[in-house]
């Protein structure tokens, strides 16, 4: 397991493990002791014994950045574990191609009513998300629809489709003049597709922050990108799971899982729509890797680390932007 106490606590930025924990305090203690912080440096002291407790019951490999926002300056690192690993992305690289697609519609290259076709020989079998669920090609939808099925279902042939309009070689230089040389998807023989990629956990950070910053993508881009990412179909068996409705809203969060790897990725926004905390978690080497559900053993313990998350920052007010999520209503129908 490449995960250690010292480097899963942030070594060096938030505190050594024994001012964060106590010399002989477990983490569960420090847990009830301190149910909801009110500094950003006590709230990354929470999230980092909260990270280290569930990895470590997990087990297996742990490669993650996570920080709270901090209003007087930069954020606080709560815990970088193999932070600058360039391992597989796989899905949480799919905000990745997103952002390529959504760079091409404010340059007015492509606009998002704009139509592509999925046809027979496009569709992935067996692959996630509902194109391979039609039955009926080929048909026509706007690029759109395919990022909305990209980033909640994780469709794997809307991967495809954003390759009919942004070729492999194209995302990985916008990516790069964008600033993120390790966050490239993976080209092979047809140029129209790729495999999804690498990144490290702190560039899928940084590109996150530089989302809610507004640095990422035009104003109207970034709120249609992170409110795919907030909505109610989006990714909810880590994270997001053990929430309400509303609580899962001031959530964008987007997983990643193929082989025995199990990734997620996203931002915590404070009441207002501020983000307070953004996470990136890799793992990998957990028992189970047959079981893509919600009782994995590094789902689950993201499952348990996000209530806990979304505590630690409850009292701390988020920085930048405020990104109010559109009230969603259940419908009968009609």
């Amino acid at each position: 397991m490449r995960l250690n106490r010292r480097t899963a606590l942030g070594l060096g930025t938030v505190a050594t493990a024994g001012t964060v924990l106590g010399a002989a305090t477990p983490a569960s203690a420090t847990e009830a002791a301190e149910v909801s912080p009110t500094t950003p440096t006590r709230a990354a002291r929470r999230v980092a014994s909260v990270f280290a407790k569930h990895s470590a019951e997990a087990g297996g490999n742990w490669q993650a950045y996570v920080s709270v926002a901090d209003p007087a300056g930069a954020p606080v690192v709560a815990v970088q574990a193999d932070a600058d690993r360039r391992i597989e992305a796989y899905s949480v690289n799919k905000i990745a191609v997103a952002t390529a697609v959504l760079d091409k519609v404010d340059r007015g290259l492509l606009t998002l009513d704009q139509q592509v076709e999925v046809s027979a020989a496009i569709v992935v079998p067996g692959g996630d998300g509902i194109f391979s669920l039609d039955g009926a090609y080929p048909s026509l939808v706007t690029i759109g629809h395919v990022l909305a099925n990209l980033l909640t279902v994780s469709d794997d042939t809307a991967v495809r489709l954003c390759g009919l309009v942004a070729p492999a070689a194209e995302i990985n230089s916008i990516l790069v003049a964008k600033g993120f040389p390790n966050t490239q998807v993976q080209p092979v023989a047809n140029p129209n597709r790729f495999f999804l990629g690498t990144s490290t956990p702190r560039e899928t950070h940084d590109l996150l922050r530089a989302l809610v910053a507004g640095t990422l993508l035009s104003p109207a881009s970034t709120t249609y990108l992170l409110g795919i990412l907030r909505s109610p179909v989006a990714f909810t068996d880590g994270i997001r799971r053990t929430m309400s409705s509303d609580d899962r809203a001031r959530i964008a969060t987007k997983a990643g899982w193929f082989a025995d790897a199990r990734h997620e990725a996203g931002v915590i926004f404070d009441r207002s729509g501020a983000a307070v905390l953004t996470y990136a978690l890799f793992a990998d080497g957990q028992a189970n890797p047959e079981d893509f559900g919600a009782t994995h053993p590094a789902v689950q313990a993201r499952a348990a680390m996000g209530p806990k998350f979304l505590a630690a920052v409850d009292r701390i007010a988020g920085v930048g932007t405020t990104f109010r999520i559109t009230a969603r209503r259940p419908s009968n129908g009609g």
